[in-house]
C-alpha cells in the first residue's frame, strides 16, 4: 500500500492506494511507477523522503523485497520553525 502525505497528497488526490509490482524491485524503479500513476509526483522526486516499513530508502539503485501488505510512504519535506 502506498500512503501519500502532505504534498504528495495533494498532487495524487488520495491519501493512499494499493499498486501491483514485482515483489523484488529496485527503489527508483517503485518510484517511476508510482510517478506514473501520477506524473505531478515528478514536481517533488528530489524533495520527498521515501519510507518502505517505517525506514527511509534512498531512491537509487537499492534492491527492495516487498511482502504483501507492506506499506510504502511518499513524504514531502517538513518544513519547521
Amino acid at each position: 500500500m502506498i500512503l501519500y502525505f502532505a504534498k504528495s497528497a495533494e498532487i495524487t488526490g488520495v491519501r493512499s492506494e494499493t499498486i501491483s509490482v514485482p515483489q523484488e524491485i529496485k527503489a527508483l524503479q517503485l518510484w517511476k511507477e508510482i510517478e506514473t500513476r501520477h506524473p505531478g509526483l515528478a514536481d517533488v522526486r528530489n524533495q520527498i523522503i521515501f519510507a518502505v516499513r517505517q525506514e527511509y530508502v534512498e531512491l537509487g539503485d537499492q534492491l527492495l523485497v516487498l511482502q504483501p501488505g507492506d506499506e510504502i510512504a511518499v513524504i514531502p519535506p517538513i518544513s519547521g520553525g
